[in-house]
């Protein structure tokens, strides 16, 4: 520590002259931002400007708690001035912990005056020395669960961290040291140490935040490794800002199951059950179960309408005692009846359904009532027959995936194709396809080209889903989407906007800053192939009494045929007996 970083330091501190970055932890399987680690910069025309400076000068000059403190204050009331939306992840010195912060409760003070809760806040534990009273540090974390904050354990793997950190404070999060991420998408090793972290996180109830993420082959790499790897923190997304987003601006690879076949809804399960109305006596209701042993769950209507239900285990066990047939005998079923209920829509897609009966923690769910679109009483569902139809959907749809993308392959999309053209809903067929292609695989290998053909599928794959359509693969680079007519055009316009941005990011570095690659063509001649592009052939279908899946499918044929005419990024259009186009330079 130098005279000068002495001084510097010590106006630091009396003038508050820190700046106070946010850089967004990403969810990438809500494609949203999660939350914010809020980080901190001296001075730029300081010599601490650097934190891991700053930091150090302010450990040698005993003034590492009071500048600890004084970041933490700064960053609580920036956060909430920005009205950033999620999680603020607050580094905290654990030496803080244990001295002033535990016995004067700095941190929940300052959380008060800005306003924010502390559900909305994460102490994240920072290390600059070890940890030597491990059951201090537990008090101290514990403390701050009661008062409603999570706790996360930064930079597992590096410096003082160590796995026995993890398993002595037990943390809500752990955030895993870039070095472990960084080129992961080359190193065996890294994914091997990676996939038994996430292991040991799912054992103890934790969540694994990725940090360092920093190109789009570390990415996909780490969606391919765990789907359920979903916090992510890195430069790929956003660099630490003063003025960070508020939304994720790009497009992540999609996370969601395959749905369900076209038409497969909540009527495919339907059973029909006999009602009962709320002035139906207990007695009935009674004799009912009694006679009927496999009945579990009665709907008591009210105007043809589910205001309750009865479920067979609950009723029963008010019988338990020779008194009670008398004490019920004269009272009406809603009297014992449970207004707690899940009620779907017949027409809800099986997928949903489940997604709705998975959220629905604070009820019963063996059982559920079925309505119409008007919420009249149709019938009773079962999640036995849910789950049965489902599976069986999930090993078709395996059965006749692609297996490099999952995505459903030929006889899916014909099926679904033929499902559309049934519903009498108008939709937009388009067909998508990569141009320079197979330059590029003659010159990178088939694995890098699989990497192309994954990343293009899952772009794909989040566009589609986000507006309810469809998205099959029909083999190699070419892909079928079945679109609403409303949002056909502002997908494909999204798809190659997306593409252009990503495709450079698939070249080595001349090749990137070339524009492209030389290669010899099949004339054995040496010919320069720009980036690979994405080529999108587009039928939007009004009518769909005068169309025949083979006939859809022979115009996109040609229509893409068009489309991959016109150089670089390019919609091609039929409309209503004439054609279009739009490229993307």
């Amino acid at each position: 520590m130098t005279a000068q970083e002495a001084q510097w330091l010590r106006k630091i501190i009396a003038t508050e002259e820190l700046h106070v970055l946010f850089q967004p932890i990403v969810d990438a399987s809500q494609q949203a931002i999660y939350g914010y680690e809020a980080l901190i910069r001296g001075p730029k025309t300081s010599p601490l400007h650097s934190p891991l400076r700053l930091f150090e000068v302010a450990t040698q000059a005993g003034k590492l708690v009071e500048l600890d403190i004084l970041c933490r204050r700064l960053a609580i009331y920036r956060f909430a001035e920005l009205d950033l939306p999620g999680l603020l992840f607050l580094n905290v010195m654990p030496l803080t912990i244990v001295e002033r912060d535990f016995r004067e409760g700095l941190t929940l003070g300052f959380i008060r005056d800005s306003g924010l809760p502390p559900e909305r806040v994460v102490i994240e534990l920072t290390e600059h020395v070890p940890i030597h009273d491990y059951e201090l540090m537990r008090q101290a974390v514990d403390h701050y669960r009661t008062m409603g904050f999570q706790v996360a354990l930064d930079d597992l793997g590096a410096g003082h961290s160590s796995l026995r950190h993890w398993s002595e404070l037990r943390p809500d999060f752990v955030k895993l040291d870039r070095h472990f991420i960084s080129g992961i998408d080359q190193d065996p090793a890294k994914r091997e140490f990676l996939r038994s972290i996430l292991d040991v996180a799912r054992s103890l109830d934790c969540q694994v935040i990725a940090e360092g993420v920093e190109t789009a082959a570390e990415h996909l790499c780490l969606w391919e490794l765990d789907r359920g790897l979903a916090l992510l923190q890195g430069f790929y997304f956003a660099r630490p800002n003063q003025q960070p987003p508020l939304e994720l601006n790009m497009v992540l690879p999609a996370s969601t199951q395959l749905k369900s076949p076209a038409g497969r809804t909540t009527r495919s399960i339907l059973r029909a059950t006999d009602a009962i109305t709320t002035d139906c006596a207990v007695p009935y209701i009674s004799e009912r179960f009694r006679q009927q042993p496999s009945l579990r769950c009665v709907a008591v209507l009210e105007n043809g309408k589910p205001v309750a239900v009865v479920r067979r285990n609950s009723f029963l066990t008010l019988f338990t005692n020779p008194y009670s047939h008398s004490l019920y005998a004269k009272r009406r079923v809603l009297d014992v009846a449970d207004a707690r209920m899940l009620v779907a829509e017949a027409d809800t897609p099986l997928e949903i359904l489940s997604q709705k009966l998975t959220d629905s923690r604070d009820i019963e769910q063996e059982d559920f009532v079925i309505v119409n679109a008007n919420g009249d009483y149709l019938g009773m569902g079962n999640i036995v027959d849910l789950l049965r139809e489902i599976t069986a959907i999930q090993v078709r749809q395996a059965r006749h995936a692609n297996p490099l993308t999952g995505l459903p392959g030929n006889i899916l999309i014909n099926e679904t194709m033929a499902a559309y053209l049934a519903s009498g809903h108008g939709f937009a067929a388009a067909y998508v396809d990569l141009d320079n292609f197979k330059a590029f695989n003659d010159a990178y290998g088939y694995a890098r080209g699989d990497h192309i053909i994954i990343s293009l599928s899952r772009l794909l794959q989040a566009q589609v889903e986000n507006v309810g359509g469809f998205i099959g693969h029909i083999g190699g680079d070419d892909f079928m989407m079945l679109l609403p007519l409303e949002h056909w055009e502002s997908v494909c316009q999204q798809i190659l906007h997306s593409f252009e941005v990503m495709a450079p990011g698939f070249y080595e570095e001349a090749d990137r800053l070339q524009g492209g690659i030389h290669i010899e063509n099949r004339q054995n001649r040496m010919t320069f192939f720009p980036f690979v592009s994405v080529s999108i052939a587009v039928k939007p279908i009004h009518d769909t009494t005068t169309c025949q899946s083979l006939d859809i499918a022979g115009e996109l044929s040609e229509l893409k045929h068009q489309a991959k005419k016109i150089p670089g990024n390019s919609l091609f259009v039929e409309r209503r007996g004439h054609e279009a186009f739009q490229a993307v330079d």
